[in-house]
């Protein structure tokens, strides 16, 4: 008894032939059947190469194109031929040019002889299989698919909505359970030739003929109706990615090829010769004999896709990118905000350096230019200080900031004439950590030399700013780690939260304590000056309660001397 190979082939001919041979050096019978797209020239090439080989067929051609009938009248075709020319063939193994044999074809040949009743077919219902892709799933064989998924898209989507408009579903023949699974499957001679010899099998072919990838199905369900044993699984190695295609084997997964232990795999790439090397022609290189296993190889695999659909955190690809939620963290790491502090304490950006030793900028998203530390131009990754460069792309910029220094936490400031685009995306990112102290925009109007007109002008449209981030920060939409003072009620005891902060920051500047708090701006008049806003029509409100008599010089909320530790 012997295993007949059916080859359904449309490309890379070479690299068939040259599988055709391989197969038919262990005396297995061959038909072959070529996509009827494939040149008349090419075609006839194709068969005047195989001439030689003695047990070798050719069957009718069917044009192949994925999702529709064509697959299965190949099929069909070249299973007929098989059974009919070649009555020594015990299981018939349907495989594709791209198939590639992994183990001897002897050691198959006494597999299946040591199994002479088993059908390997993976054969599941809808309910039982998570791999369907495109939410159809029962809808596949209750619907009509006249129209090509991949060439008619459009006329395809509009017919599948008509149906489900009208309510229009097809009776399913009767004793029939779809089914559905691999389309490479190994029968048995007398589970196929059932198959194809079924007095109902013009009813059968009818109505799966508009089922939508009926190559999946069609042998899957009637292989039910008349198997004696089946084992839900297929023979060949097959693997797909998260959007139902297959993964392509190339010279790299050679290794990985070997630890599956399977008879066969698809899809090898044609210029892959390492590959067909290595299995075709080394014989010391074939793998024990042991029962087929691709679950060895599975946690690779599942790695792989959730590489590709989650990547690593903070760090963007084109297969998540710009897609909303289809990101894994908006950033790699964390880092900290600070709204507010630069203006109301002298020198804090080397203060905090100092303190924590993380790498402390400026305001990253000033209109004019981009503060990087220490005044660079240039950060790692080649990320500009140019404003236009940061702009287009102000979600992008700060991700690729913390993913090039990852390692190292960034810290930088934030306030109302900065650009306002980012604040959703920081409010929302986990790893952010937001302080902020509301009003502090003031003491640099309060400083400057400005019409006081003027000075009314700007602090109404600073605190409008400030008043809507705010509004962001408090959103049950923020995920970031926030915490808001106004500034009075910061100034009176500005130690307790100046250390809450750096003990957020790492444990390793917690354990340090705070031996100076920064040097605070000199706020004398700065009650005056609110008194001042008011009077002119514009109340401040963001600053809290700050009493127009409080004087720096008897209040320790205001001193410019530094605060200690006691």
């Amino acid at each position: 008894m012997s295993v007949g190979i059916v080859m359904l082939v449309h490309t890379a001919l070479g690299r068939a032939e040259q599988v055709a041979r391989h197969w038919a050096a262990s005396d297995c019978p061959i038909v072959i059947h070529v996509d009827r797209s494939v040149p008349a020239k090419t075609y006839s090439a194709f068969v005047e190469a195989l001439s030689d080989v003695p047990k070798l067929r050719f069957c009718k051609r069917h044009r192949c194109e994925w999702g529709t009938w064509g697959l299965v009248a190949a099929s069909q075709s070249a299973s007929r031929v098989m059974l009919d020319a070649f009555p020594e063939v015990r299981h018939v193994y349907l495989a594709s040019g791209s198939c590639l044999p992994l183990r001897p074809v002897q050691e198959l040949i006494d597999y299946l002889a040591d199994r002479p009743q088993t059908d390997f077919i993976e054969s599941a219902t809808t309910s039982d299989v998570p791999w369907t892709i495109g939410g159809l799933d029962e809808e596949r064989f209750t619907l009509r698919f006249p129209f090509s998924w991949r060439k008619h898209r459009y006329l395809f989507d509009r017919y599948v909505q008509f149906q489900r408009l009208i309510g229009f579903k097809r009776r399913i023949p009767n004793g029939l359970v779809p089914h559905m699974g691999s389309q490479w499957w190994c029968l048995s001679r007398q589970t196929l030739s059932a198959i194809l010899d079924d007095p109902e099998r013009e009813r059968y072919d009818r109505y799966f003929k508009r089922v939508w990838i009926p190559d999946e199905s069609y042998f899957q369900t009637l292989a039910r109706q008349y198997s004696r044993q089946i084992e839900s699984r297929s023979l060949t190695l097959s693997k797909f990615d998260y959007q139902g295609k297959p993964h392509i084997f190339y010279d790299d997964h050679l290794q990985l090829l070997r630890r599956s232990d399977c008879f066969v795999a698809r899809k090898i790439w044609p210029h892959a010769n390492r590959l067909y090397e290595a299995f075709l022609t080394d014989a010391a290189g074939a793998m024990k004999r042991s029962e087929p296993n691709p679950g060895k190889i599975d946690r690779i695999f599942a790695k792989a896709v959730e590489r590709r659909t989650r990547g690593r955190p903070g760090l963007y690809m084109q297969s998540r990118f710009p897609v909303e939620t289809r990101e894994n963290g908006l950033t790699s790491a964390p880092y900290s905000v600070f709204h507010g502090f630069a203006e109301l304490f002298e020198n804090f950006e080397p203060w905090l350096a100092r303190m924590t030793g993380t790498r402390v900028h400026g305001h990253l998203f000033a209109p004019d230019r981009v503060e990087f530390s220490d005044g660079q131009v240039v950060m790692n990754g080649a990320l500009s200080d140019s404003p236009h460069l940061r702009d287009y792309n102000p979600r992008a910029f700060l991700a690729n900031l913390i993913w090039n220094t990852r390692g190292e936490r960034q810290c930088f400031q934030f306030g109302p004439r900065d650009n306002q685009k980012i604040n959703w995306y920081i409010a929302k990112d986990p790893n952010a950590q937001i302080s902020v102290i509301s009003g502090s925009w003031a003491v640099p109007l309060f400083k400057s030399n400005m019409n006081f007109a003027d000075i009314r002008r700007e602090a109404a449209r600073m605190q409008q700013i400030e008043s809507k981030h705010l509004e962001i920060l408090r959103s049950s939409w923020t995920k970031a780690r926030v915490r808001i003072w106004t500034m009075a009620e910061f100034i009176e005891s500005p130690m307790e939260p100046l250390q809450t902060i750096i003990d957020e920051i790492g444990p390793a500047q917690s354990m340090r304590g705070l031996a100076e708090a920064p040097q605070m701006a000199d706020l004398t008049g700065f009650g005056q000056f609110l008194q001042n806003l008011k009077n002119q029509g514009m109340h401040p409100y963001l600053m809290g309660n700050f009493p127009v008599a409080q004087d720096p010089q008897h209040g320790q909320s205001t001193t410019r001397k530094p605060y200690l530790v006691r």
